[in-house]
C-alpha cells in the first residue's frame, strides 16, 4: 500500500513537472526568437502586489481571486514594459528591468505594511514547491480527482497548444519580421499582447504549482536548446516541448538520487540537456 502511495505520489509529481515544461516550452520557443527570454522571470515577480492586493481585498487564500489578481499584474508588466519601448524607446530588456523591480518592490512593500493582516510570505508566494503536488487534493462532489495543480498545468497545456495551432502563421511571422507582417496587413501590436498576455497567464499559473525558478528555466532553456539543433519553427516547438518534458524526467531521477531539491534537480537537468 505504502509503494503504491509512493508510486503514485511520484508519478503525479513527474506529470505536473512535465505539463509545466511543456506549456512554457511552447511559448518559450517565442521569446527566444523574439529576444524577450527574461519576460517569465519579470512576470514571475512583478505579480506579488496583486496576489497581496487580493488577499487584502478577499481576506481569503482562495485560489481564484489570487489567480486573478497576479494575473492582472503580470498583464500590467507586459503593457507598462511595451509602452515604455514603444512610446519612450527604452531598450527592450531595460523597459522589463524597470517595470518588474518596480512592481516586485510594490508587493514587498505592500507585504510588509500589511503584515498584519496579510498572512502571506513573498518567498512563499513566489517560490512554490513542485514536491507538495500530490497534497493539494480537487474534489469535485465528494470524488477525488487527483492532484489540483496537474488539472491546472494540463488545462494550461492544452490552451497554449490551442493558441499556437490557432494563430500558429501571425505567430511565426511577427517573430521573424514585424515589419513585413505590419506591411502585408497583421495587427502586429494585438498579436504581441496576446502572445504577451497567455506568457503572463501561464507564468502565473505554473510558478504556483511549480516554483518560480523551474518556470524560468522551462520557459528558456529547452528553446535554447531546440533552438541550436534546427532552423525550422515547428521542429523547434516540437524539440523544445520534447526536451522540457525529458528535463522533468531526468531531474526528478536526479533529485530522488541526490535527495535534493525537485524544482533544482529538474532546471539543471535542463541546463545540462543544453549543454549537450
Amino acid at each position: 500500500e505504502q509503494s503504491h502511495m509512493d508510486f503514485m505520489a511520484t508519478l503525479w509529481i513527474i506529470l505536473a513537472g512535465v505539463l509545466a515544461a511543456s506549456a512554457c516550452a511552447l511559448l518559450g520557443s517565442f521569446l527566444v526568437l523574439k529576444r524577450m527570454s527574461l519576460l517569465g522571470d519579470a512576470i514571475s515577480h512583478a505579480v506579488l502586489p496583486g496576489i497581496a492586493l487580493a488577499f487584502l481585498l478577499t481576506s481569503s487564500r482562495n485560489m481564484v481571486p489570487m489567480l486573478a489578481g497576479a494575473t492582472a499584474f503580470g498583464l500590467l508588466t507586459v503593457v507598462l514594459s511595451e509602452t515604455l519601448h514603444q512610446k519612450w524607446r527604452v531598450q527592450e530588456d531595460a523597459a522589463i528591468g524597470i517595470i518588474y523591480t518596480a512592481l516586485f518592490s510594490l508587493g514587498v512593500l505592500l507585504v510588509t505594511l500589511y503584515a498584519g493582516q496579510i498572512d502571506l510570505d513573498q518567498d512563499c508566494v513566489l517560490y512554490g514547491e513542485i514536491a507538495y503536488t500530490p497534497l493539494d487534493i480537487l474534489i469535485v462532489h465528494g470524488h477525488n480527482l487527483g492532484p489540483r495543480p496537474v488539472w491546472l498545468l494540463g488545462l494550461v497545456f492544452l490552451f497554449d497548444l490551442v493558441f499556437v495551432l490557432l494563430f500558429y502563421k501571425e505567430l511565426k511571422i511577427t517573430a521573424f519580421d514585424a515589419g513585413l507582417a505590419a506591411s502585408l496587413g497583421f495587427n502586429v501590436s494585438l498579436i504581441r499582447y496576446s502572445l504577451m498576455g497567455v506568457v503572463a497567464f501561464t507564468t502565473v499559473a505554473a510558478f504556483e504549482s511549480v516554483g518560480a525558478i523551474l518556470v524560468v528555466a522551462m520557459l528558456i532553456v529547452p528553446a535554447a536548446a531546440a533552438y541550436l539543433w534546427t532552423d525550422r519553427l515547428a521542429h523547434m516547438l516540437t524539440l523544445s516541448v520534447l526536451l522540457g518534458a525529458a528535463s522533468s524526467v531526468l531531474g526528478y531521477g536526479l533529485a530522488a538520487t541526490l535527495d535534493g531539491s525537485i524544482a533544482g534537480a529538474m532546471a539543471v537537468a535542463g541546463g545540462a540537456i543544453f549543454l549537450f
